[in-house]
């Protein structure tokens, strides 16, 4: 006889009213547009973990390239989730590759 464990995960998010709960067995993060952080898709986090998830814009020039934005229109290239332990996870909005031809 096979006995199938499926753990029950909590999610909340530290920037909003957001909650999840999910079954999955294997290791995965949940993530959510946040209007806390303005429309940027963030990770939910375990319920329980003290952590801070925030936004990081973009400081370098923008020409052409098609950057993630907020709601406000500031260009976003990660958002980054930082842990009382001092490590940090971060989630990088790559810009999006476009092309031409003929």
């Amino acid at each position: 006889m096979t006995v199938l464990v499926t753990r029950l995960q909590r999610w909340v998010c530290p920037n909003c009213k957001t909650t999840a709960i999910t079954k999955e067995a294997r290791p995965h993060t949940r993530f959510h547009v946040c209007p806390g952080l303005k429309g940027i898709a963030a990770p939910l986090v375990e319920e329980g973990v003290k952590v801070k998830v925030s936004a990081v814009e973009r400081e370098d020039y923008l020409d052409k390239e098609r950057a993630q934005v907020d709601e406000t229109g500031r260009p976003m290239m990660a958002v980054r989730t930082d842990y009382l332990d001092g490590h940090n996870d971060t989630a990088v909005l790559a810009p999006l590759a476009t092309g031409q031809g003929e």
